[in-house]
């Protein structure tokens, strides 16, 4: 059984009303931090280097696997199981984990500040510093240091008081928010498996033409390859129409929803290399015309290089709007085209090709140079694309369409899940929500 209350009892500490019978701690008593780095009687050649920007809001996208004599001068943090990376840098970016299982030669960057529970559930802790609250006061923190960056000192963590309620509540609270986190990461982790699974099928379907060995093959001069005889080779011009988004001038832009608003489909909603991110916002425009409008689930992909986590130019993504979207379309902004295909059975197969080819694609069809952008014109006449006959194409399109769409759904829980994660998260770990049974 699980059994909540609404708390009525406080008393007022320096870190607001918690319930009477919660205590406050300082960080340095109820936790180590940094308490190990590398020396040189560090066992390992090979380390597991996680540095701040493959850390975002609770995930870990990449671990690097380098040689210790060539890994960067900030790879010295060492990381076992239940330790809290919390970036030191920029705190209000949210570069934050909570590492469940450190391999021996896990290493993290000096950037984080690697918290160690002693006295403490280690979950419980993690909740807590991830808080708008603590968020809020280190960002604030770190703004006034004089230095070139916004950043805080470890003396600063060591000193912040947190909330400590009894352990055995502390476990009932953690053992509540972990449940969010691991089904959110277990969709995510799906949502990795059906992409991966689609990239599969288009590799060996039109990059191998598994399927296809035993029929005649020809020579393309365009493509410089050879193909299953019966396919055509087009520019992708001849595939889809390509359109660009809406210029920002004279338009209201928002951070949350107005009344009368659009969602508003940015850079900010692309990864690097493909797929969406639902980092949302809202405009207001009297400029609007019926080719910057979108619909969920259309094509779109980058059409500028540089954003804060880097190179993006050709990027693709299937549009996701936000589950209490009320609206059946959005707007989409200028560095952004949108690609409607001539026919939807080909759409999934122009996804895969950006995604597979995306770096070749950037690095061939940009203008400019401090700041690439996408020379439209040269890549819709010039990148040739093998086409194969219509019944191949809807029989791919009944293999990933289906995956596509399951990936949807899984974004749009995973949302919800977020959504009652973060509104429960304060309530919980300030005591105003308390759990009494688990």
């Amino acid at each position: 059984m699980l059994k909540f209350r609404w708390e009525t009892e406080f008393r007022e500490t320096e870190i607001g009303e918690i319930p009477k019978d919660w205590e406050v701690m300082k960080v340095n008593s109820i936790a180590r931090v940094n308490e190990e780095n590398i020396n040189k009687n560090y066992p390992h050649k090979i380390i597991e280097y996680i540095d701040i920007n493959s850390v975002e809001e609770g995930i870990i996208l990449e671990k690097k696997l380098i040689p210790l004599e060539s890994a960067p001068s900030r790879a010295k943090r060492v990381v076992k199981d239940k330790d809290i990376l919390l970036s030191t840098v920029r705190p209000n970016l949210r570069h934050y984990a909570f590492i469940k299982k450190a391999n021996s030669n896990t290493v993290a960057s000096t950037g984080f500040a690697v918290i160690r529970s002693k006295n403490i559930e280690p979950r419980f802790l993690y909740f807590f510093l991830t808080t708008d609250y603590v968020t809020e006061f280190l960002t604030q923190i770190a703004e006034e240091n004089a230095s070139t960056y916004p950043a805080f000192t470890v003396d600063i963590l060591e000193n912040l008081s947190v909330a400590y309620p009894p352990p055995e509540e502390q476990t009932r609270i953690a053992t509540v928010l972990s449940w969010f986190d691991d089904l959110i990461e277990n969709k995510r982790r799906q949502n990795e498996i059906l992409e991966k699974t689609a990239m599969a099928i288009f590799k060996s379907w039109f990059i191998d033409f598994e399927p296809f060995q035993d029929e005649e093959f020809v020579y393309s001069e365009e493509l410089d390859m050879e193909m299953p005889e019966g396919w055509d080779v087009k520019p992708i011009g001849e595939a889809a129409e390509f359109t660009n988004g809406l210029s920002y001038k004279g338009s209201e832009k928002f951070s949350e929803y107005v009344d009368g608003a659009y969602v508003f489909i940015t850079l900010n909603n692309i990864n690097e290399g493909g797929g969406f991110k639902p980092e949302y916002a809202w405009i207001k425009s009297t400029r609007l015309k019926q080719r910057h409008f979108l619909k969920e689930g259309d094509l779109i992909f980058a059409n500028t290089e540089q954003t804060k986590s880097g190179r993006l130019l050709g990027s693709p993504a299937f549009v996701i709007f936000p589950p209490e979207y009320g609206k059946d379309k959005g707007v989409y902004s200028h560095h952004i085209t949108k690609v409607m295909p001539f026919s939807e059975e080909i759409k999934e197969y122009l996804y895969l090709i950006f995604r597979t080819y995306q770096k070749v694609i950037a690095n061939t069809y940009h203008t400019g140079t401090g700041v690439w952008g996408f020379d439209l014109r040269n890549f819709k006449e010039n990148y040739y694309i093998p086409v194969p006959p219509q019944p191949i194409l809807e029989r791919f399109h009944s293999l990933v369409e289906p995956l596509f769409q399951k990936i949807l759904i899984n974004e749009k829980e995973i949302m919800l899940l977020k959504k009652v994660r973060d509104t429960l998260l304060p309530q919980l770990v300030f005591g105003r929500l308390r759990v009494e049974e688990l």
